[in-house]
């Protein structure tokens, strides 16, 4: 596998049929096949699916290794009838999701989902819907649902069930228009999260680095930009300023890989511009500031972007346009993590060391009784940053 001078991102399948969505290259030579949203990258045993993006500059990252895990969409739910008590489905699922996480440092990971064992993780990133209500009327469910939040996954990795700090954005189920209780929470939770070197105006947004990594979190959706007006579905207070003016200020020429995480999926709504204020309205995310949030990531080493809200796996590179890409950023959706409403979960391990990135999948079958590791693996190299 030859790579320099190029990001590589290659992933190995074993046993599994799935609907691939992809471009696969073997020797210089291409074939495309059906995009749909909840597909993801798939292939036989003996297949190697390399997915090259053409970079600049060749800085000299630290060999450090930075692992995490990244889970989504917990959902955690009242019951609906007693709505100072936890619905028992949810509070069952997110109790064995943590009993899961805080066990796999140092386990062994099988050979089909890459070797190894499992680096001490910096810390759980949470890409959204942390819990259920928060769109609807019902304060005491979400006070309920919040609460059972913040007592198991705590905040620093020392004052909750989860023995990992954490690191949380919002999504449509905490608080669509940014104005609701999971919004103010986290804001406040901000001011004391472990690591964090820099903050919005408004305190929602942050980032932090763990190692020569620089994370950025920026809530439901990214956005706005200036000079489209229009009533956005989302609100995303602030998200693409803040995007800009912290990658300039932290991480500038310096090369060093930047991870992004928000809620939604920016896919479907990659469209060409102009898009009908009418139509924008109605989509999760205006395309005009999905441009704008494509265009701000320019001329930086962008190694990943995380995102959940999908409830399914799916991984694919993006170059600003609705399919997948012949060049592109590494983009990972987490499953659903701990959702009432199904036993089938997952989550991801990652794994950043120098130019190397690699994700692995956890699953359940059995609403986390049982786990085990989705027999493949994702690996990107990165090299520079993007034109």
């Amino acid at each position: 596998l030859l790579c320099s001078k190029a990001w590589c991102f290659a992933a190995k399948q074993v046993g599994q049929k799935y609907e691939p969505e992809m471009a696969t290259r073997i020797e210089g030579q291409a074939m495309k096949t059906n995009l749909t949203r909840r597909s993801f990258i798939a292939a036989p045993a003996t297949a190697l699916i390399l997915l090259v993006v053409v970079m600049t500059a060749d800085p000299k990252p630290k060999d450090e290794s930075v692992t995490f895990f990244l889970i989504g969409d917990t959902h955690i739910l009242a019951n609906k009838k007693e709505p100072a008590k936890l619905d028992d489905r949810s509070a069952a699922l997110n109790a064995g999701l943590i009993d899961v996480l805080n066990k796999l440092a140092g386990t062994e990971i099988p050979k089909t989902a890459g070797g190894g064992k499992v680096v001490s993780p910096r810390g759980v990133i949470h890409a959204g819907d942390c819990i259920d209500t928060g769109d609807q009327a019902n304060v005491k469910m979400q006070e309920t649902e919040w609460s059972a939040f913040a007592d198991d996954f705590g905040l620093t990795g020392k004052d909750g069930k989860l023995k990992l700090p954490v690191y949380e954005v919002h999504g449509n189920h905490d608080s669509p228009r940014g104005d609701g209780l999971v919004v103010k929470k986290i804001t406040e939770r901000n001011k004391t999260r472990l690591g964090v070197t820099n903050m919005s105006k408004t305190g929602l947004h942050y980032s932090w680095d763990w190692g020569n990594v620089h994370f950025v979190n920026l809530g439901i959706v990214v956005g706005q930009v200036e000079d489209v007006k229009r009533k956005r579905r989302y609100g995303p207070h602030g998200s693409l300023d803040f995007l800009v003016s912290d990658l300039k200020e932290k991480v500038g020429t310096s090369g060093r890989p930047v991870v992004i995480t928000h809620h939604v999926d920016m896919l479907r709504y990659s469209q060409p511009l102009p898009v009908e204020d009418k139509k924008a309205e109605g989509m999760e995310w205006d395309p005009a500031d999905v441009k704008g949030y494509y265009d701000a990531l320019r001329g930086y080493n962008v190694a990943a972007i995380l995102y959940g809200h999908t409830h399914a796996r799916n991984v694919f590179r993006w170059d600003g346009t609705t399919k997948g890409a012949e060049t592109g950023i590494p983009v990972f959706n987490v499953s659903k993590s701990s959702h009432f409403a199904s036993k089938q979960q997952a989550f991801f391990y990652i794994e950043i060391r120098g130019n190397n990135v690699i994700a692995r999948e956890y699953q359940t079958k059995d609403g986390w009784e049982t786990g085990s590791w989705t027999p493949q693996t994702w690996t990107a190299t990165t090299v520079g940053s993007r034109k």
